[in-house]
């Protein structure tokens, strides 16, 4: 069985996707942003990492990331804690922008490639946040709208929290949705800080 220093440096090395990358508007080269630890109890499951990532090389180093912190309760020290929260998305890499610059979809050959062999090195987690439809679907195998199963939250807690994207993107939906922050967040803020003393 490999370790989990030898996997982090093969998904460092990975270059899958570099003629697909290079091939995007962004015409980039693959850059893995890797954020885990074998002692984790928290796990952060999203989409892909963003430009501003790709350029800082740590995660969620953008206003998405100062949401999702606000919405677990958890400052910056905390969040960037490798030993207690890991950070894996369904797309290591930035898959770069379309013609009208919306963010593509992380590349499916990823989390083909890495997913289960990365949880296989996450024994520890007890919680896993899943942002977005492509971490719910890999992790639920929930084919359905995002709305829907955060709506039913409660099916899940406390082991798991499906959550929209925090992006700036979701603010009306935010507003359209109070409950989200009203029901479940502090739900959720509640089990995260059990989990990080």
């Amino acid at each position: 069985m490999e370790t989990i220093d030898e996997l982090t440096g093969q998904i460092r090395g990975c270059r899958l996707c570099s003629d697909r990358f290079a091939a995007t508007t962004t015409r980039h080269q693959p850059r893995p942003v890797v954020w885990f630890s074998d002692s984790a109890r928290i796990l952060i499951a999203g989409q892909a990492p963003g430009a501003r990532v790709h350029d800082s090389g740590r995660p969620f180093t953008d206003p998405s990331g100062d949401r999702l912190r606000a919405w677990l309760g958890l400052s910056a020290t905390e969040f960037y804690d490798r030993s207690r929260l890991a950070i894996v998305p369904m797309g290591f890499c930035f898959p770069g922008y379309n013609a009208k610059k919306a963010d593509l979809p992380p590349p499916p050959i990823c989390a083909r490639t890495w997913h289960t062999r990365v949880m296989a090195q996450l024994p520890n987690v007890e919680l896993k946040v899943l942002i977005g439809a492509h971490a719910q679907r890999w992790h639920l195998n929930h084919k359905g709208p995002v709305t829907a199963l955060v709506q039913g939250w409660r099916d899940h807690a406390p082991q798991v929290f499906p959550l929209p994207h925090p992006s700036w993107r979701n603010t009306a939906w935010l507003k359209k949705n109070p409950w989200f922050e009203s029901e479940l967040l502090p739900v959720l803020r509640a089990r995260v800080r059990q989990l990080m003393e």
